[in-house]
């Protein structure tokens, strides 16, 4: 009788809400979460059919789920545009609005900075970044370790991250993230592929968070020998010609087959997306797992990259460090079987800083108050985005100052450097995607109603690295 009592115990019978509360976890559901780094909106096969680099598997996942063709990065380079997707915070109030090193802290996220994987990870999810981070070195208080991650391996910073053979990432070991020596005959893709692989299999059976800030496709442009010949002929010259080799320079190395190089990157970006999304089928994770593929910014040029050859900006004016649309809209697909339609095009105008509030309205964890973002969980499930934004903004100051601003079809962007006049440009999305003809001599009405918000939209710096105020006169 004792035996019969206690297997009711045990099957959950006698007590069913143990038996509820262990389901009700377990359909909390994962977040993996993949950030290329300068891919271009043109460089996927399924936002540009005239890409010469066949990208198959992420591709699955626009056949699987729904592709946006109007997402935007937080910024138009790395460290700010990160800061915009961890803190739910645009370019108008982040703390971090440009590149800068960690060490000196103006980099940093502080402690009041808080990321969404320290939101999910208080809500029960264990979380884990494979990468780049970019937002605090290890004697930060925006390091991993501090900033809602229980496992991280890779690059802290940007210029770090340009080396895909090195003798040192990153890893949180005993609660601190420490440097750990790696074998520089490595391809650190691989590393950190596997690593994140492993992070899969250990934590099947608890809700997940998984951030994948690949270094995939950032300059230099470095791959395996073994991946280049893909793209190689017989004789070992490029079927990507013409080449230019690229010669040394800053910290970027040589390589003599810049085009073969890159594409080889991007083939290599497309086959990890691949492995993932099989393993993620393997452990039986496909029905509770949203997987969001994006990229930080728009397409380099550094370290020999040639976005005009491979058409990576597509339809789009400007690349990486521009406000026109090719520096800052971004693909963005997102597949969840059963709860994000598959084959779906959606237009909707939303950018990374709504990443967080639509994540934590998915996964049931509270938003911090303050943010810019909003919830898109509506459009993500193929229902009317009822809630939307005003206006989106942005600025970034490398040899001046420019700012952006978009509401509806219009967008402004300004261009100001110090003691000069201010220029600005006016353009109709929906009927000039690529930004070529300014209206903003035909349009003064308009133009005065976007520059009215563009003031509203923003304001001064606390990190005084990026107080960029008297560029405004």
């Amino acid at each position: 009788m004792k035996k019969y009592f206690y297997s009711l115990i045990l099957s959950g019978l006698l007590f069913p809400w143990k038996v509820f509360a262990q389901t009700n976890k377990q359909k909390q559901p994962n977040i993996i979460f993949i950030l290329a780094d300068d891919l271009g909106y043109g460089n996927l096969t399924s936002y540009n059919k005239n890409s010469p680099i066949p990208t198959p598997n992420i591709d699955r996942l626009a056949k699987e789920g729904t592709k946006f063709t109007r997402f935007y990065s937080g910024n138009t380079v790395c460290a700010p545009s990160r800061c915009a997707l961890m803190t739910g915070l645009n370019m108008g109030h982040a703390w971090v609005r440009g590149n800068s090193k960690g060490k000196d802290g103006t980099g940093a996220l502080r402690p009041q900075d808080t990321t969404i994987a320290q939101r999910l990870q208080k809500n029960g999810y264990v979380t884990g970044m494979f990468g780049k981070w970019g937002l605090g070195d290890e004697e930060t208080l925006g390091a991993p370790h501090l900033k809602g991650f229980n496992e991280f391996y890779g690059y802290l910073d940007q210029a770090h991250a340009h080396d895909y053979y090195t003798t040192r990432l990153y890893e949180i070991r005993n609660n601190k993230t420490q440097k750990v020596p790696v074998d520089s005959a490595d391809y650190t893709q691989d590393l950190i592929l596997n690593k994140a692989l492993g992070f899969l299999k250990s934590h099947k059976n608890e809700p997940f968070f998984l951030y994948l800030p690949f270094t995939l496709p950032h300059a230099e442009l470095r791959v395996p020998d073994a991946l280049l010949k893909k793209f190689q002929n017989a004789d070992g010259s490029s079927k990507l010609s013409p080449e230019t080799p690229f010669l040394k320079k800053g910290n970027y190395d040589s390589q003599a087959q810049p085009h073969a190089a890159f594409a080889a990157m991007v083939s290599k970006l497309d086959a990890d997306v691949g492995r993932v999304l099989e393993l993620v089928k393997q452990l039986g994770l496909d029905d509770n797992t949203y997987i969001f593929f994006t990229s930080d910014n728009g397409p380099h040029k550094e370290g020999g990259g040639d976005p005009e050859f491979f058409d990576s900006n597509g339809p789009l004016r400007g690349i990486k460090r521009d406000l026109y649309e090719g520096g800052i809209r971004v693909p963005l697909l997102v597949r969840a079987p059963g709860k994000v339609p598959a084959g779906n095009v959606s237009n909707i105008p939303w950018a990374f800083w709504d990443i967080l509030p639509t994540v934590g309205q998915l996964t049931s964890t509270p938003n911090p108050s303050g943010i810019d973002g909003i919830s898109f969980t509506s459009a993500l499930a193929g229902k009317e985005q009822a809630k939307q934004h005003e206006y989106l903004y942005w600025q970034f100051n490398e040899g001046g100052l420019k700012e952006a601003l978009t509401q509806g079809d219009w967008k402004l962007v300004r261009f100001k450097s110090q003691g000069k006049p201010e220029v600005l440009e006016l353009y109709n999305l929906k009927d000039d995607i690529g930004e070529k003809i300014d209206l903003a001599e035909r349009n003064p009405g308009e133009l005065k109603t976007l520059k009215a918000l563009l003031l509203k939209a923003k304001t001064p710096s606390e990190n005084k690295t990026f107080d960029w105020s008297d560029q405004e006169l």
